[in-house]
This record gives structure tokens, C-alpha cells and sequence, in this order.
């Protein structure tokens, strides 16, 4: 895979996987699919906040500031307590605390990150992910905010590995989110990003973003 991601899914080896499944109550193949289309929701929100100028240079800074050069694997092994075993290193309690932003570090703070991609709109992804996931609005939200750091240490990571600028950066996500809306994410995201403008995740849009998702998730 050398879309965007699919680099930030290839980070997650299989116990990684199976932590998620555990904490949130799916198997391993339940899980996966969830985590494949969170992930290109939180990238299509940043490629939406990028898309101005301004939101193009906030982001930048703040990849600077906090999610570069980020030891992917040592962020991963703080929240799943290493790659390849799939026990959580201490309670979890304690891993909810570290990933939903109970004081964390900044390039940790899931909750956080979540409320700077989505702004507003988190409710609606939370949904979104929810309805075409079967995991429900709760379940969504703390799949996203385990996800966040990891998407934004790959993001952080690329940009410095590749000199990316802002207008770089954008161009980047831009491609994404395009490719991304073509594929079977794209209702997903349409739904999320409010399609119709009235603030509200409409069910004809969830529909349509469900069309291609719902399965072994929406069945279990």
C-alpha cells in the first residue's frame, strides 16, 4: 500500500490489532475493518482543515511543534505495551488515560487531536463512524482517539522526513482525500463532512456511506 492510509495502517502489526479488538469488544477481523475506515476519516478531516491557507499553516506548525520525528513505535508500545504482544501493558484504565488526553503529552492526546481535526464536527464523525461500523457513537470515538497520534506521528514524520511545506502538506492530503472519495470511504466522508452544509449528518448520507461498509461489523 503507498497511499497515506495505507502507510499509517501498515504501523499496526498484529497484536497491536488485537488490543484494539479487546478494548473494544470485536475481534480481530471486526477490528481491522473499523480501523480501516478511521483512519481515512481522520485524514480526510485533516485534508478538509487544510484546505484554506490558514488551516494549511496551523497544521504544519503544530506537526512541527509536537508530531515530529515522533518514535512511532514507542508511541504505539505507550499505548498497547509493545508491538507483537497483544496485552496492554498495565490496566485499562490506564491506556484510556494515556490515549483520550488525561493530561498526556501533546503528540498523545487523542481527545485532543480529535478536537482539532474535527472541531464542531466530531459529534458527526463519531456518528458517522459509528452507523457504518456497528460500533455505536462511543465505541467510534475511542477507536478515533486511539488513532489520532499515530495518524498525525506519520504525518509529522513524513513532513520532516520530506521537507514538506504547507502548500506541500495540503497538495498531499488534497490527493488523499480525493483518492479517498472515490474509493468506498467516500460516502463515509461526504456524511461526515456534511454534504448538504446543515450541520447534520443526514440519514440518505449515512446510507449512501454505509452502502459499501456495513458487514461483519454491522452484523455481529
Amino acid at each position: 500500500m503507498n497511499d497515506l492510509s495505507g502507510r499509517v495502517f501498515q504501523q499496526l502489526d498484529q497484536g497491536h490489532i488485537e488490543a484494539i479488538a479487546g478494548q473494544l469488544g470485536l475481534d480481530p477481523g471486526q477490528a481491522s475493518d473499523a480501523i480501516q475506515q478511521a483512519i481515512p476519516l481522520l485524514l480526510g478531516g485533516l485534508a478538509r482543515n487544510s484546505a484554506t491557507p490558514q488551516g494549511a499553516d496551523a497544521l504544519h506548525g503544530a506537526l512541527e511543534r509536537n508530531h515530529a520525528d515522533v518514535d512511532v513505535g514507542g508511541l504505539l508500545g505507550s499505548i498497547f505495551g509493545g508491538g507483537g504482544d497483544s496485552r496492554p501493558a498495565g490496566g485499562l484504565g490506564d491506556i484510556l488515560g494515556a490515549v483520550l488526553g488525561g493530561g498526556g503529552a501533546p503528540a498523545s492526546n487523542g481527545a485532543g487531536i480529535l478536537g482539532h481535526i474535527f472541531g464542531g464536527r466530531r459529534g458527526q464523525a463519531e456518528q458517522g463512524l459509528g452507523h457504518t461500523t456497528g460500533l455505536g457513537g462511543a465505541g467510534a470515538g475511542q477507536l478515533l482517539a486511539m488513532l489520532a497520534p499515530l495518524v498525525m506521528a506519520v504525518l509529522g514524520n513524513m513532513t520532516r522526513r520530506q521537507g514538506l511545506d504547507s502548500n506541500a502538506l495540503s497538495g498531499v492530503l488534497g490527493q488523499e482525500r480525493n483518492r479517498l472519495q472515490q474509493g468506498g470511504i467516500g460516502g463515509l466522508l461526504a456524511g461526515v463532512l456534511d454534504r448538504d452544509g446543515d450541520g447534520q449528518v443526514g440519514l440518505d448520507e449515512m446510507l449512501q456511506a454505509g452502502a459499501g461498509l456495513l458487514g461483519s461489523l454491522g452484523k455481529r
